[in-house]
């Protein structure tokens, strides 16, 4: 098989058949092979009938079925893992992201080796409540990344099918997959201009909310690529400084006593800074050693209830 192609959607009935009809006819004028894996993100409304129907009438179209919504990064990953080709494409379901593009991504892919292909929605056709707060995410992202990228969060990508077996995206870590694909090792990342076209049906699902859960998330990926399998690097070393503070400080009191100052120790506040500073530093020690044993025994984190599935 040369490409899937996942598309993770929420109530998006009335698009789904045009998507899948563009994407048929794409891959059977450019002679690929390929498997539409569509994840219905708990629906209200028919997608998930309109899936049925479209099956019947294409065996290449796969689905499934969330029992309630988990998000966007729940469907990728669900996608990521039912992937069989060799390239995996990425795409949403509501006609702004073309499926003419597919050929192009798929051959940087296959023949300039790249590990990851973003689309960059060059000229977008959203408002400007959707186009402002990308952008500022766009840049801080390539700031603390040091990624390359104008658009991080274009549902458009193609990738090497090593790296979504290698990856694991939750809450809102759909948007930082190039960075969580850096941090597994897979170096590179480039993108190309991509068309974005005017929404034709629904309505977007963005929401302001994810201005502050989007910083949180990256917040996270900087953490756990860092220290995610060492913990103890992290609350050792602020446990060992916290403790060695402490103790000099105890160490000064204790010689001041005999030597220099006759006050008693615990009439002096330095000596409660040196005892809270060694409880503290005690305490990152043991959370350190805690977060080691979760680390190596802790099975994985993604667990979603399926309500159903198509051809898988």
């Amino acid at each position: 098989m040369d490409i899937s192609i996942i598309v993770p959607l929420l109530d998006e009935a009335e698009s789904l058949p045009e998507l899948t009809e563009w994407i048929q006819r794409v891959a059977n004028e450019n002679q690929l092979s390929y498997e539409i894996i569509m994840v219905d993100d708990g629906s209200s409304d028919s997608s998930w009938q309109v899936i049925h129907e479209l099956r019947k009438k294409n065996s290449n179209i796969r689905g499934i079925k969330f029992q309630r919504n988990y998000g966007k990064s729940a469907a990728l990953n669900e996608g990521f893992r039912a992937a069989q080709a060799d390239v995996v494409i990425t795409m949403d379901a509501d006609l702004q992201d073309s499926p003419g593009e597919i050929p192009a991504l798929r051959c940087m892919i296959v023949e300039d080796g790249y590990d990851l292909v973003s689309g960059w929605k060059k000229t977008r056709h959203d408002p400007i409540s959707k186009t402002v707060p990308s952008r500022f995410f766009n840049w801080f992202t390539a700031r603390v990344s040091k990624i390359k990228l104008h658009d991080f969060n274009c549902g458009l990508k193609a990738y090497n099918v090593k790296v979504v077996k290698s990856i694991e995206v939750y809450g809102e870590m759909h948007r930082y997959i190039p960075l969580l694909a850096k941090w597994s090792g897979f170096k590179k990342i480039g993108e190309k201009v991509v068309e974005h076209r005017p929404r034709k049906y629904g309505h977007s699902k963005f929401g302001m909310g994810r201005l502050i859960t989007g910083g949180l998330d990256i917040a996270s990926i900087l953490f756990v690529g860092k220290y995610g399998k060492r913990p103890m690097h992290f609350f050792g070393t602020g446990g060992a400084l916290a403790f060695l503070f402490g103790f000099i400080i105890f160490i000064y009191l204790t010689v001041s006593k005999f030597f220099f100052d006759k006050t008693g120790l615990t009439q002096r506040p330095l000596f409660f800074f040196a005892i809270l500073a060694m409880i503290i530093g005690t305490q990152l020690f043991v959370t350190g050693f805690v977060a080691e044993l979760m680390a190596r025994n802790t099975p994985g984190r993604n667990a979603y209830l399926i309500e159903e599935k198509i051809g898988l």
